[in-house]
C-alpha cells in the first residue's frame, strides 16, 4: 500500500488550481463511466420494490444526516474555486456554476442511493462497489475507474488545506524565500502521509464519514454561514417579516440538533464496531 504514496504526492505537489482543473474534468468524465457500470449491475436484477422497507428505523437517521452532509459539502473547494474565477459573480447565479454543479451531484446521489437500496436492501455496504460482483471484469473496471478518480481529485480536495497552512501562516514566517517551494512540498508530503495513515487505521470508513459530516460540516455548512448572514444583514434588515432571520435561525437550530445527535450516534457505533472487531 505504501506505493500509493508516491503517485498521491506527485499529484498533490501541483500547486496551481488552474493546472489541476483539467485533471478534475477528466476525473469527472471517468466518474460518469463508473456510475454507468454500477447502474448496469443495479438494474440487471432489480427485485420487486415491495420487498424493500420504505423507511429505516429512526435511530439510523443521524448516520444518514452526517453522511449526506459529508457528501454534498465541499466548503473548502467551493470557496477556492469561487476565489480563483475570473467572474466570481457567475458562481452564485441562479444558473451559475454552484447550482448547476450541485444539481448534477444531487441527481447522481439520488439515483445511486434509491436504486442501490432497491437492489441490495439492508445488505448495501458502505461503498456500492463492494456489492457488485467482485470477480467480474466489468466490475473490476469500475473499481479501477473509481480508484483513479479518487487519486486525481485528491489534490483538488486537499488544495485549500495546503494553501492555508503554507500561504496564510508558514510562508510569512520563513525569511529564506529560496526554500519556499521546498518547504511547501514538505508540508504537502506531510499531509499526504497523515491522510494515508488515517486511511490505513480506520476499518469502517462510512461511520467516520458520518462523524465528520455531523460534527464538522454541520458547523461549516449550516451554523457558521447562517450566523455570518445574520451579522452581515443586521444593518440593512432581514426583509419582509424577517424571513431571512427566521431562515437562518432554523438552519442554526437544525445544524446544532443534527450535529449533536449525529455525532453521538456515530461515536457510539464506531465504539461498538471496534468492540465487535476486537472480540
Amino acid at each position: 500500500m505504501c506505493i500509493i504514496l508516491i503517485p498521491l504526492f506527485l499529484l498533490y505537489s501541483i500547486r496551481s488550481l488552474r493546472t489541476l482543473a483539467p485533471f478534475s474534468t477528466f476525473a469527472n468524465l471517468l466518474l460518469f463511466v463508473g456510475f454507468g457500470i454500477v447502474l448496469y449491475y443495479i438494474f440487471a436484477t432489480l427485485p420487486p420494490i415491495s420487498t424493500r422497507q420504505p423507511f429505516q428505523v429512526i435511530t439510523r437517521l443521524p448516520i444518514f444526516f452526517g453522511t449526506v452532509l459529508f457528501a454534498i459539502e465541499a466548503v473548502g473547494v467551493i470557496l477556492a474555486i469561487e476565489e480563483k474565477m475570473e467572474k466570481p459573480k457567475s458562481y452564485v447565479k441562479p444558473f451559475g456554476v454552484l447550482n448547476i454543479g450541485m444539481t448534477i451531484v444531487l441527481t447522481l446521489y439520488t439515483l445511486l442511493g434509491f436504486f442501490g437500496y432497491w437492489e441490495y436492501g439492508d445488505d448495501a455496504l458502505g461503498s456500492v462497489t463492494l456489492n457488485i460482483p467482485q470477480k467480474a471484469i466489468l466490475a473490476q473496471v469500475a473499481k479501477i475507474i473509481f480508484a483513479i478518480t479518487t487519486w486525481i481529485t485528491y489534490a483538488l480536495q486537499g488544495y485549500v488545506t495546503a494553501d492555508i497552512i503554507w500561504n496564510k501562516y508558514l510562508s510569512k514566517r520563513t525569511k529564506d524565500t529560496s526554500k519556499h517551494v521546498l518547504y511547501e512540498l514538505l508540508i504537502r508530503a506531510g499531509i499526504v502521509l497523515l491522510t494515508f495513515c488515517f486511511a490505513v487505521a480506520i476499518p469502517d470508513l462510512s461511520l467516520f464519514l458520518s462523524l465528520v459530516g455531523s460534527f464538522c460540516l454541520s458547523i461549516l455548512g449550516l451554523i457558521f454561514p447562517a450566523l455570518l448572514q445574520i451579522c452581515v444583514q443586521y444593518a440593512i434588515g432581514y426583509g419582509v417579516w424577517k424571513l431571512n432571520l427566521l431562515k437562518n435561525l432554523f438552519l442554526i437550530a437544525f445544524g446544532i440538533f443534527g450535529g449533536i445527535i449525529g455525532s453521538y450516534v456515530s461515536v457510539v457505533q464506531i465504539i461498538d464496531n471496534y468492540k465487535t472487531g476486537s472480540a
